[in-house]
């Protein structure tokens, strides 16, 4: 068996061409996605981005419009349904029922699934995600955290090895985000594949290696330091800038690919030192208050780039 075929045999995710239109318009655009076993993949972009509709298609529930290759080692194309029964998805919105308990809403997932030892399975669920004391609680009255942990005993409930997150931790505190994520990676380390769409920079930092589309066409991807070390980006944090009017002609001066906030300073990012340079300098000599200094890019920095480089598939005259 050569290297090749063998990394192949662990791909739980291996699509290629990977295509969604509606109408004249591809939301996802001919994208190729590879995730290994045991890996957390975290995907990224902008709202609109075509995140949601691939997930959809990676598990079952959208069929591409064009595109080909495997999840879990079964056709995309040709059993989808079969896919649908072997992944764990959790939806953007809270999807289970608010009126019933959360051993009521285990129970119903299981009998979906058609798990053969129902109780037994609700109860491993219940104590993974921590949630016995809880359990005749309605899922209605609790709160963004707990929804979670629900959401995600339901997709865990039935053993998947590949998990599709989307968005999972909008709207919860920090505690629920940490303790959410300590659980993914123990799955991870159990050999659990996961796809998770995020909008959080701290949480692709937890990630082993990122996805980031945008308008439906990936930009990069990669290890945190392998995007950012491809990237190629000169950065410098301005401090004490607080002319909203400077800082928009700054976004619009040549060769700058980003102006962005991060706490009190100015990140400013170009390609090369020069643009940065021609910017800078006249800001300063008009505000010798300011202070300027070369700093490292970060995620954000690179991606805020990208975004403001690529080019929106929905915007007027521009058929994708």
């Amino acid at each position: 068996m050569n290297e090749r075929t063998a990394r192949n045999d662990d791909e739980v995710i291996a699509v290629t061409g990977l295509t969604k239109r509606y109408g004249a318009r591809a939301v996802v655009d001919d994208i190729d996605i590879s995730v290994e076993r045991g890996r957390i993949c975290g995907f990224l972009g902008p709202n609109g981005s075509g995140k949601t509709t691939t997930l959809r298609m990676l598990c079952g529930l959208l069929k591409p419009d064009a595109g080909q290759g495997r999840c879990l080692g079964l056709d995309l194309n040709t059993h989808a349904a079969a896919i649908k029964r072997q992944v764990g998805y959790m939806t953007q919105k809270f999807g289970l029922y608010e009126d019933l308990s959360i051993r009521q809403n285990l129970d119903f997932v299981a009998r979906l699934f058609g798990l053969p030892q129902r109780r037994d399975a609700v109860d491993a669920s219940l104590e993974r995600l921590g949630l016995q004391t809880r359990q005749h609680q309605l899922a209605g009255a609790l709160s963004g955290g707990w929804k979670q942990r629900l959401a995600l005993a339901a997709c865990l409930i039935h053993e998947p090895q590949l998990l599709l997150l989307d968005e999972p931790t909008a709207g919860v505190d920090p505690r629920a985000r940490r303790d959410f994520w300590d659980e993914i990676h123990v799955l991870a380390s159990e050999g659990v594949t996961v796809l998770v769409s995020t909008h959080y920079m701290d949480e692709a930092e937890r990630c082993h290696e990122l996805i980031y589309i945008a308008y439906g066409k990936i930009l990069a991807r990669g290890t945190e330091s392998q995007i950012i070390g491809e990237a190629n980006l000169q950065v410098r944090a301005v401090s004490g800038l607080r002319d909203s009017r400077a800082i928009e002609a700054l976004k619009q001066a040549p060769g700058i690919l980003s102006a962005a906030a991060f706490g009190s300073a100015l990140h400013v990012a170009a390609h090369n030192r020069d643009a940065l340079d021609q910017a800078l300098t006249p800001l300063l000599s008009a505000n010798p208050g300011l202070h300027i200094q070369d700093t490292e890019a970060n995620l954000e920095d690179v991606f805020i780039s990208l975004i403001a480089q690529a080019r929106d598939n929905f915007a007027p005259g521009d058929a994708a």
